[in-house]
């Protein structure tokens, strides 16, 4: 069956309603507290690379699909990495315009409107179920006009689900990552995207952390 938008998979409901408890409730498996259970500041990791991109396509508007609460956005101190501070993540972007939205977060659940010149996903993909893959990463290049930016993890979370479940619910390979973006890309060829396939590899010494860029 293919899913959309209007007709998820019952395993996306299912999901969706875990998720906004946990919003409300917190992460009870690690004790976090609702108003630090996915606040958003797994975005910081990623600001090098998305500051990046919107300078090089000179972008002023911008949707955060999968934003969390949001607080990440809030006025806090960003230094770069000449050492520069900036007052917030909005002034570290240079953006004039930002969207936030999470179906999961009520302050933020209604589904935007219009289109962006970027839209980055970060920390959310791994989150979806897999039949449900293509109509979402679908939905960010329908979004955007210039780019699209998103980073991805092949390997369990630290998180649970309240059903005791680990959080990343699609834990592939980066080469079915590849694939599947790649897939819904060639339908947008005037939008860029970049996307970081985070994986662990066993060496000698254990696993370790490896980092693959995927980008067209």
């Amino acid at each position: 069956m293919n899913h959309h938008r209007n007709n998820p998979s019952p395993r996306f409901l299912e999901l969706q309603a875990m998720y906004r408890q946990m919003h409300q409730r917190g992460e009870e498996f690690l004790g976090v507290p609702a108003e630090k259970t996915f606040p958003g500041f797994s975005l910081d990791a990623q600001l090098a690379r998305i500051k990046a991109l919107v300078t090089l396509t000179g972008a002023d508007t911008m949707l955060d699909y999968g934003c969390g609460k949001g607080q990440q956005y809030e006025p806090r101190p960003i230094k770069d990495e000449a050492g520069e501070v900036w007052p917030s993540v909005i002034d570290y972007l240079d953006i004039g315009e930002l969207v936030c939205y999470d179906p999961c977060y009520e302050p933020f659940s209604r589904l935007p409107e219009g289109k962006f010149d970027a839209v980055i996903c970060t920390d959310v993909l791994e989150h979806c179920p897999e039949p449900d893959l293509p109509w979402i990463i679908g939905e960010l290049f329908g979004y955007a006009n210039r780019f699209v930016f998103a980073n991805v993890a092949c390997f369990p979370a630290r998180k649970r689900l309240p059903n005791g479940e680990n959080a990343h619910c699609t834990i592939r390979p980066p080469h079915w990552w590849r694939e599947l973006v790649g897939r819904t890309a060639a339908g947008y060829p005037d939008v860029q995207w970049e996307f970081w396939i985070q994986y662990l590899e066993e060496t000698p010494n254990g696993s370790e952390a490896r980092e693959e860029k995927v980008s067209g």
